[in-house]
Parts: structure tokens; C-alpha cells; sequence
């Protein structure tokens, strides 16, 4: 995968991650905060967090599976393939709902 492209959909990873989570935070006496940067996103809700690498998710719990932003704008975590935002919104989701 090309550099410009993998950043556009790191990006875009961010992007959706903390607009999922400020959905789901409106009736949340919680709020995310979704730290990024070159090679590292994480999003934080109360004490929990999930931390996201070009190749790793791990959560606070000290759970860590595979993860990967594919070319075709899908993204592949623990093997299974789901469309971005899909997973971004299951994963904002779980988070705002378990704090």
C-alpha cells in the first residue's frame, strides 16, 4: 500500500472513531477522547482505552489482537474483514456503552 494512501485512511480510521463516539456519548455521562498520531490512535473513555498500531489493537484490559487498514477502505481485525465504518461504530459502540 502506497504511504500517501495508508495516511489518508489512518485518517479516516481517526475520523470515524471519534465521530462514532461522540454519537454514542450523547446519552453517556462519558465522553472519548480520540488521541492521534503518526503511528498510534487511541481511544480513551473514562478509565478504559483502546490502542490502535498499523498492525495491533490492544484494549486496557490487556487484550490485544491483529489489526490492519486494507486498500480497499475495509479493515481486518482478529482475521475478520468488515467495512470501516462498520467496525468503527461496533467499536465506539462497545466502548460508550460499557463505561
Amino acid at each position: 500500500m502506497s504511504l500517501p494512501l495508508h495516511r489518508e485512511l489512518w485518517t479516516s480510521w481517526a475520523s470515524l472513531l471519534r465521530s462514532y463516539s461522540a454519537a454514542h456519548g450523547l446519552n453517556s455521562r462519558h465522553h472519548a477522547v480520540v488521541e492521534v498520531g503518526a503511528d498510534e490512535i487511541t481511544l480513551r473513555v473514562a478509565s478504559r482505552w483502546l490502542r490502535f498500531t498499523h498492525d495491533l489493537i490492544e484494549d486496557s484490559e490487556g487484550n490485544r489482537s491483529s489489526f490492519s487498514l486494507e486498500e480497499d477502505g475495509t479493515v481486518k481485525l482478529n482475521g475478520t474483514t468488515q467495512e470501516m465504518d462498520l467496525a468503527a461504530e461496533q467499536l465506539a459502540r462497545e466502548m460508550m456503552s460499557e463505561s
